[in-house]
């Protein structure tokens, strides 16, 4: 069995909720930091708007994947992750098929990650 159908079938036997329809998407994964270096002058506050708290699961999405649904608050369950991620920023309009994962101000963790192909899977509301 392939690892996208493996993925999609571990997420919907865990996900409960019925107010979502699920898509499943392989995309680049790399980890960002609120350090002023790698963002901006107010690295806690995102492109949407809303402040950063470290600690909390949150993903900044390639503005194309906006397109696909990934927009503002779109839940979001990472290949190698229990927790579920909220999409609360945007990245560089450079970057395609790609997501950051949100490690606070842990510069050590965020380089460990680096940079990996995962699976996710994203739920975007039925009512919509």
């Amino acid at each position: 069995m392939n690892r996208t159908v493996v993925a999609l079938f571990l997420f919907v036997v865990s996900c409960k909720s019925d107010k979502y329809e699920w898509k499943t998407l392989e995309v680049t994964a790399t980890a960002y930091n609120s350090l002023a270096y790698q963002t901006s002058s107010n690295p806690f506050i995102t492109a949407f708007g809303d402040s950063l708290i470290p600690g909390k699961n949150y993903i900044a999405v390639s503005r194309d994947l906006l397109a696909l649904g990934l927009g503002h608050n779109t839940p979001v369950k990472i290949e190698g992750f229990r927790e579920i991620f909220l999409v609360k920023d945007k990245m560089n309009k450079r970057w395609k098929k790609r997501i950051d994962i949100y490690m606070g101000v842990d510069v050590k963790k965020a380089r460990k990650w680096g940079k990996q192909k995962v699976i996710i899977n994203y739920g975007i509301k039925k009512d919509q």
